[in-house]
């Protein structure tokens, strides 16, 4: 990589990968949920993941590129970490917790990288890009806020 825009395709293919992840997580994450609040917000981010994936490919097109994701390391140890809750916590309200700190840690990976790319795209002078990762961005923000909501208003405190 030798310059800001092959620094931002590469981001950009990173989050296309972490994206496709997380579509097959979310489903597992949601039938493993104790509470139904908890599996209602895991199938709206799916819904919205889907649409995430969609506006990625938009950004490719205005880069000129076909949709490519490559291996992103993070999101895999995220979703191993997730996996390891799923499978040995027994207890379905510390499940539901522990559910929700793995997809939290994804979502402010997701709102760490999209923020960069926001400004990335603006800095390379490709506003439509800007203006299609911030929608993203603050869908990934909102998901965020609404799992510490669902923590906050007892999940914690039935883990507890």
């Amino acid at each position: 990589m030798k310059t800001l825009e092959d620094l931002f395709v590469h981001m950009l293919r990173d989050m296309y990968y972490a994206e496709k992840e997380i579509l097959k997580a979310l489903p597992k994450m949601a039938r493993k949920a104790g509470s139904e609040d908890l599996r209602e917000a895991f199938e709206h981010h799916r819904e919205e993941t889907e649409g995430q994936v969609e506006t990625l490919e938009k950004v490719f097109a205005l880069f000129d590129l076909k949709p490519r994701g490559i291996t992103c390391e993070a999101i895999k140890g995220l979703s191993e970490e997730a996996e390891e809750i799923m499978s040995e916590t027994e207890d379905k309200d510390a499940r539901d917790a522990g559910l929700i700190a793995s997809a939290q840690a994804v979502e402010h990976y997701e709102m760490a990288r999209y923020g960069t790319m926001v400004a990335w795209a603006k800095q390379l002078g490709k506003a439509e890009a800007a203006r299609l990762l911030q929608q993203v961005l603050d869908q990934e923000s909102a998901a965020d806020k609404k799992l510490s909501k669902l923590a906050q208003s007892g999940l914690n405190r039935k883990a507890a």
